[in-house]
């Protein structure tokens, strides 16, 4: 715990934004560091609550985000602890010990350990997702950069790691530095997956993906770009020259917009524009799909909706304008949401504060299902076409939404419509491995239908977190580890 007296004397304290005017004429990073009296300050409101909900993998259970808690499983009293006493060097360790990357947790996580805070009871948790940032940025600065652990010894075994996004990267890191010769294989022609061409850089620069790839080079890790695994290369092929194989693809496969005049010079899906953009800014050539000067419309009301709506504004879009086909949530809990539970209340993100100071209002239109899209009669998107619904609950007590009798429809004008829907599965079908009706790999405790070939993350558990695709990186490695000291002892036995 931190300060016995703190939660009592101390309010909580929101890390500091770049004004808006400023910050939308650039890519960086809105957030500014939590200084470190600041972070010493929050962390002494941790309390000594008997059990810290904040960390309870127990509470898990149930939905994506669950009672709340910490996936990771941080020690998050004792990290609190450190900082309040000055101990940055302790609180790093400590935080470490469970999160390979919370530099990257610490910017775009959405903090389901703050839900379940016990101040979160009276709406002032622990500020962790900040304290967290300081830890790892300080203690990136007072060691002059992300410091190599290499394995002692060498192991002799080799294991192909195929995508390289959290989980993948999470893998890899865990596995060398147990001594495992480990070869990482993208598609993309640089490493980080979605922390790389999906994420903006306006929430994480690519300066901190690139620190932890170094990183993991000096520690052995060999990274290998460009390489599209299924097509000439296959898992047959890396299970056979490889001792294990794990595949952590993500899932990519977009849910689409299925209306008369989807078709259309205009209809972009949601990562198609965000990767066009972050591979700009890295180049700093002009964007290859951008909205500048143009009426846009966002599909979904998501992390990746906020994340196309900051984007937009950056680039100068005309107007943006959100519609989420669900109603506006509340804003605060209700009694269908108790703690620790997530509450779904509505969230006002940095790039949606962004857009309604630009327009003088809120941009978020909620409630609306998209019927058609619009032509110019020359193939051009020119507007959208909607109509209300609302939630009612049937006899049987299932919730579900139907149009509003006698509703005139809804019309929008735009230029370009993004389409950021949600995920509906993974590209592993034509890996040969047994994939279930979502599309996502089949495993029992992360081994697939294949012969010494794994699975984690996003292509096991569906479209998820960043804070879970660590998880998953970490536990399959410890499986894969497992198999792996099982092979040897067996091979030591027989000889």
């Amino acid at each position: 715990m931190g300060k016995p007296t703190g939660f009592l004397e101390l309010d909580r304290a929101e890390p500091t934004e770049r004004t808006i005017e400023e910050r939308v004429k650039d890519f960086r990073e809105v957030g500014v560091r939590l200084p470190i009296l600041g972070a010493r300050a929050q962390a002494s409101r941790c309390m000594d609550c008997g059990v810290p909900f904040c960390h309870s993998q127990a509470s898990l259970a149930g939905t994506e985000l669950g009672g709340g808690g910490c996936p990771l499983g941080n020690v998050i009293p004792e990290f609190n602890d450190h900082v309040y006493r000055g101990r940055l060097t302790d609180a790093a360790r400590t935080l470490y010990r469970t999160n390979n990357f919370p530099e990257v947790t610490g910017r775009v996580c959405p903090a389901p350990c703050e839900a379940s805070c016990v101040l979160e009871i009276s709406g002032q948790p622990v500020t962790i997702e900040s304290i967290e940032k300081t830890i790892a940025d300080e203690d990136f600065e007072a060691n002059g950069g992300f410091v190599p652990e290499p394995a002692s010894t060498r192991t002799g075994r080799r294991v192909a790691i195929v995508g390289s996004g959290p989980a993948g990267l999470t893998a890899a890191q865990r596995l060398a530095r147990e001594g495992h010769d480990v070869v990482v294989l993208e598609k993309n022609e640089k490493v980080g997956g979605l922390l790389r061409f999906g994420i903006p850089d306006f929430k994480l620069e690519k300066k901190w993906v690139d620190r932890r790839v170094s990183q993991m080079e000096a520690e052995g890790v060999v990274f290998r770009t460009g390489v599209e695994v299924g097509g000439e290369v296959t898992l047959e092929d890396l299970a056979r020259d490889h001792d294990a194989v794990i595949v952590a693809i993500g899932a990519e496969i977009p849910r689409t917009l299925r209306v008369p005049g989807a078709e259309l010079e205009g209809v972009h899906l949601a990562m198609t524009f965000l990767s066009a953009n972050n591979r700009s800014v890295a180049s700093g050539e002009p964007t290859t799909l951008s909205a500048h000067g143009k009426r846009v419309i966002v599909l979904g009301g998501g992390d990746t909706g906020s994340d196309c709506i900051g984007t937009a504004v950056r680039q100068g879009a005309a107007s943006v304008v959100n519609l989420e086909l669900m109603p506006e949530p509340p804003h605060e809990r209700t009694a269908e949401m108790p703690w620790p539970s997530w509450p779904v209340i509505l969230r006002t993100s940095s790039s949606h504060e962004e857009a309604a100071h630009l327009a003088g209002e809120d941009v978020r239109r909620f409630a609306l299902e998209t019927t058609r899209v619009l032509d110019d009669g020359a193939g051009n998107v020119r507007g959208l076409e909607a109509r209300r619904v609302e939630l009612v609950t049937d006899e049987h007590g299932v919730r579900r939404l139907v149009p509003v009798e006698n509703a005139e429809p809804v019309i929008f004008e735009a230029d370009l419509i993004l389409c950021a829907m949600g995920f509906v599965g993974s590209n592993a079908a034509r890996l040969g491995v047994a994939v279930d009706a979502r599309g996502t790999i089949t495993s029992r405790e992360h081994a697939t239908s294949l012969p010494n070939v794994y699975v984690c993350g996003d292509a096991r558990r569906g479209q998820s977190l960043v804070v879970w695709a660590i998880r998953e990186g970490r536990d399959c490695a410890e499986v894969v580890s497992n198999a792996l000291s099982t092979v040897v002892e067996e091979k030591v036995l027989a000889a």
